[in-house]
């Protein structure tokens, strides 16, 4: 058994929460560089060299790569074999954000109760996934997710009978219904299986995944492969001006459900798509 004092987490959730809303991970960046160099339109590669130089200037000055810092959304995969000490986990990772958006003078986009709307001037509470795993590690994904792609997310219960077409066609819905408002080019996080909620939340892990590493499952590799190939030629672009490179990855997570279901979840991301890691 391995104990682990609260404090770290704090100090780690603070820390990614500045870093990731500075920094885009190698692999964003990488797919990036790809796109303007692949992208054919005049205006669609002029808008991907301005993004790059955005992102330039945020990590030498130190501004946030988009003014919507997001709300924290962090995964904590806990070793069964830790013992945390010193106070209460939840309390600890939302003090951690707190300190980050606070002292890292991001901006603040949480309302305490979603129809009165007031601030809570912090950007907490956070959203958190817990899963346990075996080990004595503890590993902390830290995603500040914006509204702009999020708010064009979608959950479709489909009927078995649908298949793997009638997941293509949710997918190419939901992307062509986001259009421009999801900031594109954007990585289209897809869920497929499970129940309601569990579809959502394998849409949204998938987001994490690097955008230049596909499925291990065959079937899945060429969905993803195949949808890429579809909405970069829908022709929304950069901006949504027009071009070839409309989404810079499908990342598609599956699980297992019931006999009279085939859920499917897709969660947007704009090319911010930000993420910290840290193992403790």
């Amino acid at each position: 058994m391995r104990t682990l004092d609260v404090g770290r987490v704090t100090e780690a959730v603070r820390d990614m929460c500045t870093e990731a809303n500075h920094f885009l991970s190698e692999d964003m960046k990488c797919a990036m560089e790809k796109a303007a160099d692949t992208e054919e339109s005049t205006i669609g590669k002029q808008i991907l060299q301005q993004l790059q130089e955005n992102l330039k200037i945020a990590g030498e000055d130190m501004i946030p790569i988009c003014q919507d810092t997001g709300m924290a959304v962090i995964f904590m995969e806990i070793g069964q074999e830790v013992h945390f000490t010193g106070g209460i986990l939840e309390e600890a990772i939302q003090e951690g954000v707190r300190l980050g958006y606070t002292e890292g003078f991001l901006r603040k986009s949480v309302v305490k109760d979603p129809i009165l709307r007031e601030n809570t001037g912090d950007n907490t509470p956070a959203v958190i996934h817990y899963s346990i795993c075996p080990g004595e590690e503890v590993k902390i994904t830290v995603a500040p997710k914006g509204f702009g792609s999020e708010n064009m997310s979608r959950v479709f219960m489909l009927k078995p009978a649908d298949g793997i077409e009638g997941v293509k066609d949710a997918v190419l819905t939901a992307v062509k219904d986001a259009g421009p408002n999801a900031c594109p080019p954007m990585v289209v996080g897809v869920g497929i299986g499970g129940t309601f909620e569990k579809c959502a939340l394998l849409a949204k892990s998938a987001l994490l995944r690097p955008a230049n590493e596909h499925s291990a499952i065959p079937y899945v590799r060429e969905l993803e492969e195949e949808l890429l190939d579809r909405i970069n030629a829908s022709g929304i672009g950069p901006g949504g001006l027009g071009g070839r490179i409309t989404a810079l990855a499908v990342n598609i997570n599956t699980y297992p459900t019931h006999i009279a279901g085939l859920p499917v979840a897709v969660n947007i991301c704009c090319h911010v798509n930000r993420h910290a890691v840290r193992i403790l």
